[in-house]
């Protein structure tokens, strides 16, 4: 079984590599170039990937019902050809039509293809036991800023915007496509029953004290739960949507050089991995819904530093937001598992994870305007939204029945 969880950790880590290189971290480095040659304002390239992703919420739960129906390898094949397609649109388009065409086109790929479907794919695999594999699957996941933007300023030095489209397109076709063909496939109906059966017979011969205590039953999980955990996935995106975009300009306000502002701001990505290794050799026993808490703790201590100490604290504050963040991205796939169970676990993160991609779609946008606004105060923004997630997660009870 072991060797089954590495292939599957290792080839979906990989292919999510691909998947966020081509979607996440392409627009930072085609917006510029693409609307100089089309005519167009950077703007309109920010806009389509904001209609990328609300295409994206809008298929999320679609694309998590086919996986809980055929699993996850099918799923994650066509989103390489449909990531394919809407890159080759891309490189292709000559006005502001048909680069939001692209763009709508990607939307479906990245419903079909990023975290959301690679969780539920690991879920349907292992079930209950996937807590540590999703969280492979992130460690690997988390070199994807680095070897996207590095390959793809390369390719753009040479072959222009379109050039970068056009390889990913590629990417995808030779090397994204077969990884997920190599996913393993879920166990048989009849193979799952039997090992549910040798778990319920193990558990049945446990010997129990006759003078324990009866347990009372576990709450089962209502919709207002539901509702508490799409609020912090998307309370979550938006700070860190809005920071990764905008944290230079906001450090430079709180009195950090600009050339050093982005040089802190580049620690988002290492941190980010230090936080899923913390998570994996220190808190993977953990219920977690604890380990949640903590991490949400991060970023509102960070803010608090910047705010009273100012520049000095700014890298703490970087380092203590990544840390967090890079666990909360763990979390979207872990806690609806331990809450909700492994039934319709596809189509209930597409549902969970809307909002959060409708808030991400609308962070540049609304954090760059509070931003501007507000000046560097901006951060008593993200603080307390940061704050509002730990408060609703410690409304969430550690003792549901999942099913």
């Amino acid at each position: 079984m072991s060797s089954r969880i590495y292939r599957a950790v290792s080839v979906t880590g990989a292919a999510q590599v691909i998947a966020s290189a081509g979607a996440h971290y392409l627009p930072a480095v085609i917006a510029i170039p693409a609307s100089r040659d089309l005519g167009l304002a950077p703007a309109v390239l920010f806009a389509g990937f904001s209609i990328a992703l609300g295409v994206s919420a809008l298929a999320g739960p679609t694309a998590g019902k086919m996986v809980d129906r055929f699993g996850g390898r099918p799923v994650l094949m066509l989103s390489n050809l449909i990531f394919a397609l809407g890159l080759t649109f891309l490189g292709f388009a000559e006005g502001m039509w048909s680069v939001l065409l692209g763009y709508a086109v990607l939307g479906l790929g990245m419903a079909t293809g990023l975290f959301e479907v690679a969780f539920s794919a690991i879920v349907r695999l292992f079930g209950k036991s996937s807590r540590n594999p999703i969280t492979g699957v992130t460690l690997i996941a988390g070199f994807a800023s680095f070897v996207a933007w590095t390959v793809s300023v390369y390719v753009e030095s040479k072959f222009g915007w379109s050039g970068v489209c056009w390889f990913w397109a590629c990417v995808h076709i030779l090397v994204g496509l077969p990884l997920n063909a190599l996913l393993p496939s879920p166990l048989s109906p009849s193979a799952q029953i039997a090992l549910n059966a040798a778990a319920a017979k193990k558990e049945t011969q446990t010997p129990k004290s006759a003078e324990s205590p009866p347990i009372e039953p576990a709450p089962i999980p209502s919709q207002y739960t539901a509702f508490l955990l799409a609020f912090v996935f998307a309370a979550n995106s938006f700070v860190g949507m809005g920071l990764m975009i905008h944290m230079p300009r906001m450090l430079e306000g709180m009195g950090v050089p600009l050339a050093l502002a982005f040089t802190i701001g580049s620690l988002v990505g290492p941190s980010q991995v230090l936080g899923r290794l913390i998570d994996f050799f220190f808190m993977r026993r953990w219920h977690p819904l604890v380990s949640t808490r903590l991490a949400a703790l991060t970023h509102p201590i960070g803010g608090a530093l910047l705010l009273a100490f100012g520049a000095p604290f700014a890298m703490a504050f970087v380092v203590l937001h990544g840390i967090g963040n890079g666990i909360l991205i763990i979390a979207r796939g872990t806690l609806p598992l331990a809450i909700f169970g492994t039934k319709g676990y596809g189509q209930r993160q597409g549902w969970l994870m809307m909002p959060s991609k409708f808030a991400q779609a609308a962070a540049p946008f609304l954090f760059g305007l509070a931003l501007t606004d507000w000046g560097s105060n901006v951060l008593w923004l993200s603080w307390g939204l940061g704050l509002s997630v730990f408060l609703a997660l410690c409304m969430i009870s550690t003792k549901y029945r999942p099913t």
